[in-house]
């Protein structure tokens, strides 16, 4: 969602309504297998994606051009067309991150922390995953791998709703991503869009509360405020960035 206004998500038809429930149905059957995954299944699933992006690079990058001459043509900004930009470069990058995230070690039954309660009973807080996840986000597209890999090393299937600026590139990238995963035998709605159904798809994923676990926004304030005020389904609030310290040349550089 490039710009994300009350006025601007539009109240979804009946048809956009069941397409979305079809794929928060899927996804959430996909939940179920992805978390019940072993780390070494889902790091596999994540080295599968990484290669298939860096093997399609020519392919992302002509897909890419056709946002950013739509993006030119509609007077996106400097700074949102190179937020929008892949380069060879950037899609290495995207690989990589990908790659880094598998490194990471397994959250999957991590034991937080446990105590002994006064009648001898000891809890332990254990991460678990927490289901199928919608996204709604503006347009970047690094964030819909950034968030696909991360919904696979944590065993969460992920429904994605991306910047429109981004739909060529977008849509190409969550094929690539379904395809890499069916490769190694995982469910392809581990990783979904409903980016071709626009605000409408937006806001049917805002009110899928008997398919999406949770919904995450990230983007501007106006879209973290009109999810935050207006969805369904459980939301976490994230911040919107861009926060800055300045540090005076008196002051000491360690803190």
């Amino acid at each position: 969602m490039s710009s994300t206004h009350n006025s601007h998500m539009d109240e979804p038809d009946n048809k956009t309504t069941r397409a979305v429930a079809q794929i928060g149905a899927a996804a959430k059957k996909a939940a179920r297998v992805i978390a019940n995954a072993s780390a070494e299944e889902r790091n596999h699933a994540l080295e599968a994606m990484a290669s298939i992006i860096t093997a399609n690079t020519d392919e992302i990058l002509a897909a890419n051009a056709e946002d950013i001459e739509t993006g030119r043509t509609k007077g996106l900004s400097a700074a949102m067309l190179d937020r929008l930009t892949l380069t060879s470069e950037r899609i290495a990058a995207l690989a990589e991150g990908i790659r880094a995230v598998a490194a990471q070690r397994d959250p999957i039954g991590e034991v937080v922390q446990g105590r002994t309660l006064a009648n001898g009973i000891y809890l332990t807080q254990v991460r678990v995953p927490l289901g199928a996840i919608g996204v709604i986000y503006e347009a970047r597209p690094n964030v819909t791998v950034d968030i696909a890999a991360l919904g696979v090393k944590s065993g969460n299937a992920v429904v994605l709703r991306g910047g429109s600026a981004a739909l060529s590139t977008n849509t190409l990238l969550v094929e690539l991503l379904r395809r890499a995963l069916a490769s190694v035998n995982m469910p392809p709605a581990v990783v979904t869009s409903v980016d071709r159904y626009g605000r409408s798809g937006a806001r049917a994923l805002m009110q899928a509360r008997d398919y999406l676990d949770l919904l995450i926004p990230r983007g501007g304030a106006e879209l973290i405020s009109t999810v935050v005020h207006e969805s369904l389904v459980p939301v976490i609030e994230t911040g919107v960035g861009n926060v800055h310290m300045f540090l005076d040349a008196s002051a000491p550089a360690v803190m």
